[in-house]
């Protein structure tokens, strides 16, 4: 249950509900005058005003002591020498006003267990240090005289988290003393110089600094900015600013922290690229958390190893101001490469400029996109796909846009990290379609890039930049169809963008090492927290496992049990043939696709018409009845229209109607005349058949008012003019006008017609699939869903618009007395058929079912073959698309199981490092490096029992629950 929401008592079992955070506001609303009484009797002090500690006359008031207790002088002295932070506020009589413990007069002795330093010589001048003074205009200075404004003479600079502090600090004077700046080290303050320190800051405030800027990207300006205000509200410029040296010591104390937890304080060695970084505890790392064992190879599918790149445009470099002045602590020892060699690899590089073959990328057109303002333009790098875990040595700094020659740097860091004997890895780039065509070769052309032969790289794209691509470059490149990597997304790099852009404004004028140095420890701290966290996030993903297995099982068990024996064959064939293909040929994944072509349309049937069924002196006739079938398709588009429109048109809509009425009146004119000539004599123009009859299917969700029924002001209108076809004179009439002939030539067109409009149908069903999975699901404000709306609206009436001529075109070839093979083929359409399914829209979908595929999808289709069908074709899409979701679920499933051994060997392993480092100081006489050995090593042996028992216990309770 969430800490602040409780069940209300007093009330039935029935009854009880959660108290919500409003619930507890009015709760105390009735209190609020009591807590502001209360709140304001803390401002005086008690009746008697006696010190807690002697009961003398108490003058100071302690405010972070519990209670505020009051002190008197002396009790006030003694009582903080441990806790010389505290502010204190003195009685003046009236009330209490702000003070310190300096004019207290308390002092810091460094030594001697905080007592005064036997020796009397000073031998060190603190006070007349080397550092700047202060310097105040005339007018800053208050007029007012007050404690904070009047520092004691001798007193340093101390930063802590609680505010700005001016206290004295005397070091020990002995003959064997150290220094004072380590002196004050091992008291817990960091000098901000160390020959004649004037300024310290505690550790506390380092640290808490560190964090605020991890977790809110709190910068050193503004963090510096708020203690000055905790020190004094009234007054805060008046604090001594200590920005700068705030900055600079945090870099040191960073460095000192990075170098204490990768246990470089436990060997002589320097670090070397990329061993100031953590990495993922989940991926396979040979001799780390992977031990081959028997015949067991690290070339099988299960220790693939899977990168995702991207580039972040946000993280931005100003040009440094004196680049020739810059000092360098950790470079190339995290997660950004090292600044020398990185440089010369594009100075040499080839700057190859190829058209896209695909989509015009916004990552590609970028590539030369250069900003004078700026020394880097972004940064991109890799991590690892299946957890979100940066790289180490993988990150660099783009000069212009996201060209080639940086990704490949950085792919072929990432690819050294760990990876000895690994043979397969798989990298998901946006643009990886272009990228990967040429990556070897630009390898091999450079001396800067290294990545074994051995290694195979299998391109992919996220599963959601690929739906800007082409859509061929689904099949070749979505997670769902790579063999061995299991539930991807490709995308988890977005995510990591999200916590490095907290810090990207600060960085961006820092010089190049320090942002460096922010950029590595932020990205080591994402890191730290997915390691910690690899328990929780691996449960997640072996419950999803198990869900998925059994959906996806289901759902590829009820079309492979419908399938022939020998058709599954074959397209297992066809599937394996594709996959292992795939790297020379990526053409050969449109497999997964549907192969269709439509068939024979109204066209054709009008030229083979005219040669063939029409006799000589009357070949146009073909020719005149399409333009009759045309015609009567426009007067269903306009009487669509009309009753769309309703009587709530505008005048602007009734002009472009009447506009529309009198050109489709024009042609139906010159039709009628020329049906004088393909009729004969015994037609007569005049005739007045019934009115024109369609069936409109609409699937809007509109109000019907807006499908009314034509008004009167449109009776007598051309669109309900019945034209003279064979089909509307019937049959018995055109046998009486010697047209008998044209009645199967009509029959001939209307079948090609009711091809194309179910072609068109299936097209325009199919795209309204795709916008409802590409723009309707993935809007994410309300402009892109109304937006995206209107652009299903617009296709959902073409698909009303072809359903309704079919149906006009269906009917009249009822009237042409049709044979039984074109009663069988052309069936009626029906309203719930025009419903778009999920087996239509989205055939990778758990639980999709072949069903749902209505009897149009699989009329008059081409496939190249006698024996295949649109339905067959069909199937066999969704056969395969349904066999490679469960199969990603059952690698999935495999995948997670090795990667909770994994981990628990990478906290072991860890454990175990600690461990041997603990005892090397035992031997070595060092005290401090072996207790901090052993917290560490404690640290990961509970990180590794904890995630093994939560794995124990979660795979137990999935047996229980699978034998049940």
């Amino acid at each position: 249950m969430h800490p602040g929401a409780k069940i209300s008592q007093g009330k039935s079992k029935g009854q009880q509900r959660i108290q919500s955070q409003n619930d507890y506001l009015r709760q105390w609303l009735p209190r609020q005058e009591s807590y502001l009484h209360h709140l304001l009797d803390r401002e005086a002090p008690p009746e008697d005003r006696r010190c807690i500690v002697c009961e003398q006359d108490g003058v100071y008031k302690c405010q972070d002591c519990l209670g505020e207790p009051l002190y008197c002088t002396g009790c006030c002295r003694s009582q903080h020498h441990h806790n010389p932070f505290h502010w204190i506020s003195q009685w003046n009589g009236q009330f209490f006003e702000q003070s310190c413990l300096a004019q207290a007069g308390l002092v810091i002795h460094l030594g001697h267990d905080g007592k005064q330093c036997p020796a009397l010589a000073d031998r060190w001048d603190l006070f007349k240090g080397d550092e700047h003074e202060d310097q105040l205009e005339p007018e800053d200075l208050p007029f007012v005289s007050g404690p904070e404004f009047q520092p004691k003479e001798n007193t340093m600079v101390i930063i802590d988290k609680s505010g700005v502090h001016r206290l004295e600090i005397r070091c020990c004077d002995c003959p064997n003393a150290l220094s004072p700046d380590i002196q004050m080290f091992q008291h817990g303050f960091f000098p901000a110089s160390f020959n004649r320190p004037k300024t310290a800051f505690t550790f506390r405030v380092l640290d808490d600094f560190l964090l605020d800027n991890l977790e809110c990207g709190t910068s050193a300006m503004n963090y510096y900015s708020k203690l000055r205000r905790m020190t004094s509200s009234m007054f805060p410029h008046l604090v001594p600013d200590r920005y700068r040296e705030l900055m600079r010591v945090a870099r040191q104390w960073r460095q000192l922290k990075t170098m204490k937890w990768h246990g470089f304080g436990h060997r002589s060695d320097i670090p070397s690229t990329g061993e100031l970084a953590l990495f993922c505890p989940a991926c396979p790392q040979p001799g780390i958390n992977v031990l081959v064992a028997g015949d067991e190879s690290l070339d099988d599918w299960k220790y693939t190893r899977s990168f995702v790149m991207d580039g972040n445009f946000k993280a931005e470099h100003l040009h440094p101001i004196k680049p020739f002045d810059e000092v360098w602590l950790s470079n190339g020892l995290g997660f950004m490469v090292g600044k020398d060699r990185y440089k010369m690899h594009p100075a040499e590089a080839a700057d190859m400029v190829e058209k896209s073959s695909c989509n015009n990328h916004w990552a590609v057109n970028q590539v030369n996109a250069a900003r004078h303002k700026l020394e880097s333009t972004g940064i991109g790098g890799v991590a690892c796909a299946r957890h979100g875990c940066f790289v180490p040595h993988s990150m660099v700094d783009f000069q212009k846009g996201e060209r080639q020659m940086n990704m490949d740097y950085a792919l072929c860091e990432a690819a050294r990290h760990n990876m000895e004997g690994i043979s397969r890895a798989v990298t998901f780039y946006d643009i990886n379609c272009q990228y990967n065509k040429h990556f070897r070769a630009r390898v091999d052309a450079s001396r800067f890039l290294e990545m074994t032969q051995d290694l195979t790289i299998i391109p992919g794209i996220g599963l959601w930049h690929v739906h800007g691509h082409q859509d061929s470059c689904y099949v070749r490149y979505a997670s769902n169809f790579i063999d061995g990597i299991g539930r991807i997304d490709g995308e988890i790099m977005e995510t990591l963008w999200a916590r490095l852009n907290l810090i990207s404004p600060a960085a961006r004028g820092m010089s190049s090492p320090h942002r460096q140095e922010c950029l590595d420890y932020q990205m080591n701290d994402s890191n730290f927290c997915k390691m910690i966290r690899m328990k929780r996030t691996l449960c997640r993903k072996y419950k999803l496992a198990m869900n998925g297995i059994t959906e996806s099982g289901k759902a590829f068990d009820r079309l492979d049990e419908a399938a022939p024996t020998h058709l599954k064959t074959e397209w297992s064939a066809r599937e394996r043939r594709a996959q292992s293909s795939r790297l020379n040929d990526p053409e050969a994944m449109d497999e997964y696709e549907i192969n269709i072509k439509k068939g024979e349309s109204t066209s054709i049937v009008s030229i083979d018409g005219s040669a063939r069924n029409a006799a000589p002196s009357r070949r146009s006739v073909a020719t005149w009845i399409s333009t009759g079938l045309a015609i009567e398709e426009a007067q269903i588009a306009l009487l669509i229209e009309v009753r769309r429109m309703g009587k709530r048109s505008t005048e602007t809509q009734r002009l472009d109607i009447a506009r529309q009425q009198d050109r489709l009146q024009g042609q139906i004119d010159g039709f009628t005349q020329s049906a004088l000539t393909h009729l004969g004599e015994g037609f007569d123009a005049d005739d007045n058949p019934d009115d024109l009859n369609v069936d409109i299917l609409d699937d809007l969700d509109d109000d019907l008012a807006d499908f009314s029924k034509t008004s009167d002001a449109w009776t007598n209108s051309p669109e309900l003019t019945v034209i003279p076809l064979p089909s509307n004179l019937g049959v018995d009439r055109c046998r009486h006008c010697m047209a008998e002939d044209l009645i199967p030539l009509e029959m001939s067109l209307r079948e090609g017609q009711a091809n194309d409009t179910l072609h068109n149908l299936r097209i325009h069903l199919c795209n309204k699939a795709v916008l409802f999975r590409t723009a309707v699901r993935q809007a994410k404000s309300q402009a892109l869903k109304t937006r995206a709306w209107s652009q299903v609206t617009s296709v959902q009436q073409a698909v009303s618009l072809h359903a309704s001529i079919y149906t006009k075109t269906r009917k009249q070839m009822m009237k042409l007395e049709p044979g039984q093979d074109q009663l069988q083929k052309f069936k009626p359409l029906l309203r719930e058929q025009l419903k778009i399914s999920t087996a239509v829209g989205d055939p990778n979908a758990r639980g999709q079912r072949n069903e749902s595929l209505a009897w149009f999808w699989s009329v008059e289709v081409d496939l190249g073959g006698p024996d295949q069908s649109w339905n067959e074709e069909f199937y066999r899409v969704h056969w395969l698309r349904a066999k490679a979701l469960r199969d990603r679920w059952k690698e999935e499933m495999t995948l997670v199981q090795l990667e909770m051994g994994w981990t628990c060997h990478y906290f072991s392993w860890r454990a175990t490092q600690w461990g041997d480092r603990m005892r090397e100081s035992l031997e070595k006489r060092l005290p401090g490096h072996a207790c901090y050995s052993g917290r560490q090593s404690q640290m990961y042996s509970l990180l590794a029992q904890d995630a093994q028992a939560a794995f124990q216990d979660l795979q137990s309770v999935s047996i229980e629950t699978g034998d049940e």
